[in-house]
């Protein structure tokens, strides 16, 4: 059953091309300080646009879900005044929408099966050759499907090889798919749709026309972006802000025991978050309130501000427990 409709959501305020953002977490863990980060860019750079944000929850692997968390999740966003447009789309609701793609890839001769494994594909050096492209593979032998990307069939679009394209934030990015990004996986060979095949397909349905996220994902946007010339979609414009990192200089996530963000400091967060996407919020806003916090950055926000492909979170997010102390040394602005 969807999330009902966020209230004070906004409206687009009326262009050729309106702007549709999105934010989409999966359901792994509560929503932590790296995720804001994500949640909050996006959000920023939609509201600053005058553009519709929505909120899609991807929920495509339940073995590495938590219970409760998707709820959890968007109790956290509007805690922290991120309030999104329309319902939430959930991605378990999706499945038939996922297979009628891959049935039509396969009738194009732009889906194949592939038994290789994680160790092959780790003495490749990382990146798939498409060495089952031309290998027969009985139906009953365990196999996933991989989409083509390059040297695709006649009658298809032939994505550009190298691909270059100019990132919101990062600037010129060039990637060969070929040798740097392999044909992806679309389908697992456990049954479930792939990450790959349902946020391109979700993203054409929704008229995604932005998508604001995490540097991590800066290596899968080549494969994305031609994934939507296949499919037939309008390519949307692609952003990729610094990921948060813990004391050890690994990502914030739940698998390296990232602490859930304290909805009774969420204009605290907010604040840092800010600070940490160098957007110098005045120091007096430490204390405001998420609406105060979100009214100011609706005005300010600057996406030159944004550089860097990661960086260390604040010690406030990072030790909670001293976070009055934090909160008081970091209110000098960047240099």
């Amino acid at each position: 059953m969807p999330y009902p409709t966020s209230a004070n959501a906004s409206t687009p305020q009326g262009a050729a091309e309106p702007y549709v953002g999105r934010f989409a977490p999966s359901p792994t863990g509560p929503l932590h300080f790296g995720s804001l980060v994500s949640a909050l860019a996006s959000y920023a750079h939609a509201r600053k646009a005058g553009g519709r944000w929505r909120v899609r929850m991807e929920n495509l692997d339940p073995p590495r879900e938590e219970p409760g968390a998707d709820d959890a999740i968007l109790r956290s966003l509007e805690a922290h005044g991120l309030h999104w447009d329309g319902e939430v789309l959930h991605q378990s609701d999706r499945l038939d929408a996922y297979a009628q793609t891959l049935d039509e890839l396969q009738r194009q001769g732009l889906a194949y099966p592939c038994r290789c494994t994680r160790k092959d594909i780790h003495a490749l050096g990382g990146v798939y050759d498409g060495r089952c492209r031309n290998r027969v593979i009985e139906p009953t032998e365990p196999h996933a499907w991989r989409l083509k990307l390059y040297d695709v069939p006649e009658g298809c679009p032939e994505p550009a090889d190298p691909y270059t394209w100019h990132d919101l934030f990062q600037g010129p990015q060039t990637l060969s798919l070929r040798r740097d990004v392999g044909d992806p996986i679309i389908k697992r060979k456990d049954g479930l749709f792939a990450y790959q095949l349902a946020v391109v397909v979700d993203d054409i349905h929704q008229g995604i026309t932005h998508i604001i996220r995490g540097a991590d994902l800066l290596p899968v946007s080549a494969g994305q972006v031609a994934s939507f010339a296949l499919l037939g979609g309008q390519t949307p414009a692609f952003g990729h802000v610094p990921v948060a990192l813990n004391e050890r200089d690994q990502k914030l996530s739940k698998q390296h025991h990232a602490p859930a963000l304290d909805p009774d400091r969420a204009g605290a967060n907010l604040w840092h978050a800010l600070h940490f996407l160098r957007q110098n919020p005045p120091g007096e806003l430490l204390a405001a309130t998420p609406e105060a916090l979100l009214d100011w950055t609706r005005e300010h926000w600057r996406n030159d501000l944004v550089r860097g492909m990661q960086a260390r979170a604040p010690e406030a997010i990072l030790n909670p427990d001293d976070a009055r102390s934090s909160d008081t040394a970091q209110r000098m602005p960047h240099e």
